[in-house]
């Protein structure tokens, strides 16, 4: 079965984006999918709920006093908004640091309107715009937490990124070796691995009782808006599932969610990284799913901050609607395997 993304402009495809889909349960085991669900991509930032793993676990987050308010920045891919930038200076403020010792770049923020207003205004962009800079600031946490170097704490080899490693391997059920590094674009290190793999470290993040996953599931799911920004569907399926779903973005057509009712994870890729097309391929793949079995929510009963995601306009300069995005084609389900019923046998 085949999924994809198609850009209608005055009633004809303009453009036409691919869909990869794995879901599966917390075993691994592929529930639904659609095109290739091994297909090997960098995870991007889908990844960063596991890159924050260790700062709770190894006690980083307890030693430096991080609340759920820091700890839901440090799973974001923030907009910019200002209590974003608050919050990541305040982390920093925690280790003794200022934003100079962050490694992420600065650039526009995602929030579009954000952006406007930056430019507009002449501010100055710094590291901490980065929509990823909580992120890194809970890996100098973990650094500083160590003892370690803070000098290239981003770099592949570095303490911080070996102990990350291990736990993205951990959840994923992938041995080190076979998970491919690569640089973000952020400075730090991305991790490629199959959507089957990501799918399932996801699955297993829904339902785990391990306390520093449980720790971040509620930092999720108690601010939402910290995980993206007013607007974006991170943040409104955060406030309409209410924890039913933990959705996490990534750059370049990735997404990922936990769906901890339902006990399965699942991870897409629009093949050619088209960043408005993961957002309706994540609906309509959640509303699929949803006619199969219980998930804990209604994807037709959300909110339109959440719907206007499925079939997002396309306009042009002035503002007037020139088309939308549709999702056209199927997820393929494996059929649930028979239960054997056990006639009597001679004793």
């Amino acid at each position: 079965m085949s999924l994809t993304v198609v850009a209608m402009r005055s009633g004809l495809p303009e453009s036409r984006h691919r869909v990869h889909v794995a879901v599966v349960d917390r075993g691994g085991r592929l529930v639904a999918s659609a095109g290739d669900p091994d297909l090997v991509t960098f995870w991007r930032s889908a990844a960063k709920p596991f890159q924050a793993i260790p700062l709770v676990e190894d006690g980083a987050a307890a030693r430096y006093g991080f609340s759920d308010r820091e700890l839901a920045l440090a799973c974001a891919s923030h907009s910019s908004e200002p209590w974003h930038l608050e919050i990541a200076t305040a982390m920093l403020a925690k280790l003794g640091l200022d934003e100079t010792a962050l490694a992420c770049g600065p650039h526009p923020p995602l929030d579009p309107a954000i952006a406007e207003g930056v430019l507009r205004q002449g501010v100055p962009l710094t590291p901490r715009w980065s929509n990823c800079s909580g992120k890194h600031a809970g890996m100098l946490a973990l650094a500083r937490h160590h003892g370690w170097p803070l000098a290239g704490y981003e770099r592949a080899g570095h303490p911080v990124q070996r102990r990350i490693l291990r736990e993205i391997a951990r959840w994923t059920g992938l041995p080190s070796r076979q998970v491919t590094l690569g640089v973000d674009g952020c400075t730090a290190v991305t991790f490629a691995l199959p959507l089957r793999a990501m799918a399932r470290a996801y699955a297993r993040f829904g339902v785990s009782r391990q306390p520093a996953a449980a720790t971040l599931r509620r930092a999720m799911t108690e601010y939402p808006v910290l995980v993206a920004g007013t607007g974006r569907l991170c943040t409104e399926l955060g406030l309409a599932a209410r924890g039913a779903v933990l959705a996490k973005v990534g750059a370049d057509g990735v997404y990922c969610a936990a769906l901890p009712a339902a006990g399965l994870g699942l991870a897409l890729k629009v093949e050619d990284g088209d960043w408005r097309s993961s957002p309706p391929a994540l609906l309509a793949v959640l509303a699929a799913l949803a006619r199969r079995r219980p998930l804990g929510f209604a994807p037709d009963r959300f909110p339109e901050p959440v719907t206007r995601h499925a079939a997002p306009p396309i306009v042009n300069t002035r503002g007037a609607v020139t088309g939308a995005l549709q999702v056209q084609g199927r997820l393929r389900f494996l059929a649930r395997p028979r239960v054997r019923t056990l006639s009597r046998t001679r004793r």
